[in-house]
């Protein structure tokens, strides 16, 4: 398969650059990937910029947690649209919803018309919806490229059957991007499931802190997470994940 899209979800030069070296042909530029991702600095970018080639996009998300958003928050989300439209990012990640479960189509329009001269794609906000396929069209008319998604479910394999008519609906008129548990041994088996060229993955590895001198008794955050684990893409695993990709 020539056309297809490998996006690795990355939140730091290292694995940016990783992903980059192994074939991966976008990436989504985010911090904490470890709680779903939030907004990376501008810093970043321009360190990945330097470095990558590819396609960037950046995660527009001001924190974790829902996707139903305060004033605040959204004039947040409009600035950092503009501050990476700006600063040359190909595109941006973001999503809205109201109270009920549907898209907040005025205020996606609002960045739409932010983000006119980049790529936009509707993140999983998309998979806590009331309504996939209505929010869909809604998204085709907003004139959202790309939708993320896990076809509503904890992973992409579970949530096959819904992409699969996600990505019969939509009929060249938005890409579906497959999300959510992706890898390289399951890769082809979602693509013959769903029919999707679009696939979107962390591909990520634990590594050991450097750090010799541990001080285990004080967590920086919460309790579950090791200050001393850190998470960075597998190089080997992007590049098994093109392989497969390139060899349907």
């Amino acid at each position: 398969m020539r056309d297809f899209v490998l996006e690795a979800c990355v939140d730091s030069a290292e694995s940016a650059c990783i992903a980059t070296e192994n074939g991966a042909n976008r990436l989504e530029l985010c911090a904490n990937l470890v709680i779903g991702g939030t907004t990376p600095t501008l810093a970043l970018f321009q360190e990945v910029r330097k470095h990558c080639s590819n396609a960037v996009n950046i995660l527009i998300r001001p924190r974790f947690g829902d996707f139903c958003y305060s004033d605040y928050e959204f004039e947040i989300i409009k600035k950092e649209i503009i501050q990476f439209e700006k600063a040359g990012a190909d595109g941006v990640v973001i999503g809205m919803l109201k109270p009920d479960g549907s898209l907040d189509c005025d205020r996606m329009r609002e960045c739409m018309g932010l983000a006119e001269k980049m790529q936009v794609t509707l993140h999983r906000a998309f998979d806590v919806c009331k309504n996939p396929y209505e929010t869909l069209e809604q998204a085709v008319r907003l004139g959202i490229d790309t939708i993320l998604t896990s076809g509503q479910e904890e992973s992409c394999l579970k949530g096959a059957e819904c992409i699969r008519k996600l990505h019969q609906q939509a009929k060249g008129r938005i890409a579906i991007l497959a999300g959510s548990g992706v890898n390289s041994k399951n890769i082809t088996e979602l693509q013959r499931l769903t029919g999707v060229k679009n696939f979107h993955m962390s591909g990520k590895k634990l590594l050991e802190s450097k750090m010799q001198y541990r001080k285990e008794q004080v967590p920086m955050g919460t309790k579950f997470l090791s200050e001393f684990e850190i998470w960075q893409t597998d190089g080997l695993e992007i590049a098994n994940a093109v392989k497969r990709l390139s060899d349907l």
